[in-house]
């Protein structure tokens, strides 16, 4: 995840994952982590998506997926607060169905993944992916060099995709998520959640 939640619990009513083996979903703290080869690398079937700028007429869509992926639609990262809905948003959509979205918010010269969620159903698809390109497409529009994203140190998942993806840790805040819930509170697999990780990735003109 790229945020900090405000309240005093990540455990949230809505799944997070899909289980490689049964397909079934899961929550954030049941989710757990396999090493395959690549030739049994599960995934979603790769099908036709697309990414294009959000509309209004996305609202719901949107508050939909902020609300399983964090439960809110204003994210704290890189020492402020961001509103979903000031940012700008790309959407993702497969066979005209809603699967992803990223909102992406100038900060300090530098163009900020705010929020960046794929539904269980399409992760492992490409369309992390494909949203991640349209990203670095619009910071080059914009003539922004780098795009930067926050996560957490239990979010191992997203620190591998991340890393995939070009994006390098350049900044670790540590012990700052137990200074905002007053505890380190359960995450990923039920590693607990310290500390805020921020990485970034240079944009080729």
């Amino acid at each position: 995840m790229t945020a900090v939640r405000a309240d005093e619990s990540l455990e949230m009513p809505y799944p997070q994952y899909r289980c490689a083996t049964c397909g079934k979903d899961l929550p954030l703290t049941e989710a757990r982590l396999t090493v395959t080869c690549q030739e049994h690398r599960a995934g979603a079937k790769r099908g036709d998506y697309s990414v294009r700028p959000a509309t209004p007429a996305d609202k719901h869509d949107i508050e939909e997926i902020c609300d399983r992926a964090w439960g809110e639609t204003d994210v704290d990262a890189f020492g402020r607060t961001f509103d979903v809905f000031a940012a700008e948003n790309l959407v993702a959509e497969s066979d005209g169905e809603f699967a992803g979205l990223i909102s992406l918010a100038l900060d300090r010269g530098e163009l900020a993944v705010v929020l960046l969620s794929v539904y269980p159903g399409y992760q492992g698809s490409g369309v992390g992916s494909a949203l991640i390109a349209a990203a670095a497409e619009l910071a080059r529009d914009k003539g922004v060099m780098a795009l930067k994203i926050a996560t957490t140190n239990d979010d191992i998942p997203a620190l591998h995709f991340y890393q995939r993806h070009g994006f390098a840790i350049y900044e670790i805040e540590t012990g700052i998520m137990i200074d905002h819930h007053g505890e380190a509170i359960p995450g990923f697999a039920g590693i607990p959640v310290r500390d805020e990780i921020r990485l970034r990735r240079p944009v080729c003109p």
